[in-house]
């Protein structure tokens, strides 16, 4: 008998890959995949697959979103998840696998090869009490006291996840899904929301001034007046944001003037 299993990712090349690599694994059959929360919870409820990929953050809801929306049993779940420093602590407390992205190849069988045992192994009473411990937990916890400033910012690359201490990130900006992380040295790519990433850097270096931009005040070099009360700041590096109107008095205050 073949475990069944649904893919849910809202990025096109992600629900690809893993379909892909699962189709080297004889005893696991692709159902389906689901690029939004709403789509997977009628999926999951229809199609009660053994086994689910369930990315943490899709455009209309979260995993945990969609764990609380299903009525049928809890599915085998492994999570994938760009980096999201108050999941991957749940996801440790809670014993659940999951996957880091960029994963490679042998890290993504070995969370399926546990999921088989899993799944062999028929336990899945235990396994539905796991789904809402977890699920209560997340409901109830304040992220914010979680979470607080981090020593080092985790940044999947490739195949390994390098750690960039905050003290030298100069700026960070919105693109798209994305969040480009700038260094003196180097740019990185980072699958997270500013709003994230500010709830987790250091309030007195790092100040939102755009809502595509976080500085860090420590490599604010000068202001300058744009005209017509328009206010840019100039980086170390040289390069100019707009402060928008929405982040302005704030950052002033922060600033002193």
């Amino acid at each position: 008998m073949k475990i069944s299993a649904l893919i849910i990712d809202d990025e096109p090349l992600a629900r690809k890959l893993i379909d892909n690599l699962l189709e080297t694994v004889s005893k696991i059959d692709v159902i389906g995949t689901c690029k939004t929360g709403k789509e997977a919870i009628l999926k999951i409820n229809t199609l009660k697959p053994d086994l689910i990929f369930l990315d943490i953050k899709l455009k209309d809801m979260t995993g945990f979103d969609i764990l609380e929306g299903i009525s049928t049993k809890a599915p085998i779940i492994i999570f994938v998840t760009a980096f999201d420093s108050y999941a991957l602590k749940a996801f440790n407390f809670f014993a659940f696998d999951y996957l880091l992205k960029p994963f490679n190849e042998d890290r993504f069988y070995v969370s399926v090869n546990k999921a088989i045992e899993t799944f062999q192994r028929k336990d899945t009473s235990q396994l539905q009490k796991k789904v809402n411990d977890l699920i209560h937990h997340v409901s109830t916890t304040d992220k914010t006291t979680n979470i607080g400033p981090i020593k080092k910012l985790p940044v999947p690359l490739r195949n390994k996840t390098i750690f960039i201490p905050p003290n030298d990130i100069l700026y960070i900006t919105a693109s798209n899904y994305y969040a480009e992380i700038y260094t003196e040295n180097k740019k990185y790519l980072l699958r997270e929301s500013l709003q994230n990433l500010l709830s987790i850097l250091n309030p007195e270096h790092f100040i939102r001034i755009h809502r595509s931009t976080i500085i860090n005040i420590d490599f604010t070099q000068e202001l300058i007046n744009s005209g017509y009360g328009a206010i840019d700041v100039k980086m170390k590096d040289s390069n100019q944001f707009r402060i928008s109107k929405s982040y302005k008095k704030e950052f002033l205050t922060k600033m002193g003037i």
